[in-house]
């Protein structure tokens, strides 16, 4: 596809229009007020029929793993299809991209990995729940002294105990932590042996379990409307019907393997989100340009703020190629690898903060304002450098590939 068709367009002004009408009011209390943003989204999910299809979806697959097939029966999701979940992420962007990501933690990292590796026992206690937002999923496995060596640095453990298992451990900048009902915890079971050759393991915790503590949310430069807490386990004690898969077979339930799955999920939905922040500072930096007067003329017409709006065009034409690309994989029932997703999270999230920041400097003082969105922008896609892997790992992991 080389363009929105015109079913998407219908669906984005309808989306376009919710986010108009139901969230840039309440923008000051997302932002300032520590408002969390579950309320809105679940309202969104229910206005455009989301939850439903998430529910006639979760029962065919189901159905189709009760009968022992391969859960694959040839049909694959149509680009209408892929193109249906991305616009909002696209259009909500354009206003309050923390929003996306307290969504898509719940809905596609935290239900993605139930959905994944999980016995079907598991995706019918867990999964339904987080797919229709009804409940809240986060997705722990950053910790204080890991950072970007994810599994090198991990510390948290899950020690046997009879058929139990004794969970320890905190883990930090969780998206949704503070408020989650279903945590999916990943951690390393210590069984006496180096911590280097230990298996990581998947849990599922609920809110209020013994010993499981969530931290008030944190505060943070951007994604305000975004959650972030702390989580603290000690001596949290589970049986196996909360170990992913039920199996310590990493091949079968969690691992690096299942975790590394997650991030390539993560990563590919970062070109929409700076799709959505490229247009809407493109959007408000036009309009500036046209109304603000200097030097008897308006800025539009000198040629430093020309090319500033060039060099966005050319970025949002890039991303939203790139988009389109995802869609057409999805269309093709092609996933993704790790290296091209990583690729299009370096592109989107430098393209995205680069634009925003030429925003703020074309605005200039009004841009410093946290009045103007452009500040807001600016500050929201920052973190699109840093978080699913940063700038420099995912330098690290095209580069790796390549080299083989």
């Amino acid at each position: 596809m080389f363009e929105w068709s015109e079913e998407h367009a219908m669906v984005r002004d309808a989306v376009r229009q919710f986010v108009d009408n139901e969230i840039r009011p309440h923008r000051d209390e997302l932002e300032f007020g520590d408002v969390p943003p579950y309320a809105v989204l679940r309202k969104m999910f229910q206005t455009f029929g989301l939850d439903a299809l998430a529910r006639e979806q979760f029962k065919k697959r189901i159905e189709r793993e009760r009968t022992a097939t391969s859960g694959d029966d040839g049909e694959r999701p149509s680009g209408g299809g892929g193109a249906m979940f991305t616009i909002p992420i696209i259009e909500l962007c354009r206003c309050s991209p923390g929003m996306v990501t307290a969504m898509g933690v719940s809905v596609g990292l935290t239900a993605a990995a139930v959905m994944s590796k999980g016995t079907i026992e598991q995706k019918e206690r867990w999964a339904l729940d987080l797919l229709t937002l009804e409940k809240i999923g986060a997705w722990a496995i950053t910790e204080p002294n890991s950072g970007s060596d994810a599994f090198g640095g991990m510390q948290s453990t899950a020690r046997r105990d009879g058929d139990e298992y004794i969970l320890n451990g905190s883990k930090t900048f969780i998206t949704n932590g503070p408020y989650a009902d279903t945590t999916v915890f990943i951690c390393k079971l210590d069984e006496g042996n180096a911590p280097e050759d230990r298996k990581v393991l998947h849990f599922v915790l609920d809110k209020g379990l013994p010993g499981f503590e969530q931290s008030k949310p944190l505060r943070k430069m951007g994604l305000h409307s975004s959650p972030t807490g702390q989580l603290f386990l000690s001596d949290v004690r589970v049986g196996r019907d909360r170990l992913l898969g039920e199996t310590e077979d990493v091949s079968t339930g969690g691992g690096r393997d299942a975790a590394k799955a997650t991030f390539t999920m993560e990563r590919t939905g970062v070109a929409a989100m700076a799709l959505g922040i490229v247009e809407r500072c493109l959007e408000l930096c036009l309009d500036y340009a046209r109304e603000r007067v200097q030097f008897g003329k308006p800025i539009g017409e000198y040629q430093l703020i020309q090319l500033k709006l060039a060099r966005m065009e050319v970025a949002r034409l890039n991303l939203q190629n790139l988009v389109f690309r995802q869609i057409e994989m999805q269309s093709a029932g092609r996933q993704m690898t790790l290296a091209e997703a990583s690729a299009g999270k370096l592109y989107g999230a430098q393209a995205a903060t680069e634009v925003a920041l030429e925003a703020v400097q074309l605005f200039g003082g009004n841009g410093y304002m946290a009045e103007y969105e452009v500040e807001q922008l600016a500050r929201d896609a920052k973190v699109l450098q840093i978080y699913a892997g940063t700038d420099e790992i995912q330098i690290s992991q095209i580069a790796r590939t390549l080299l083989g």
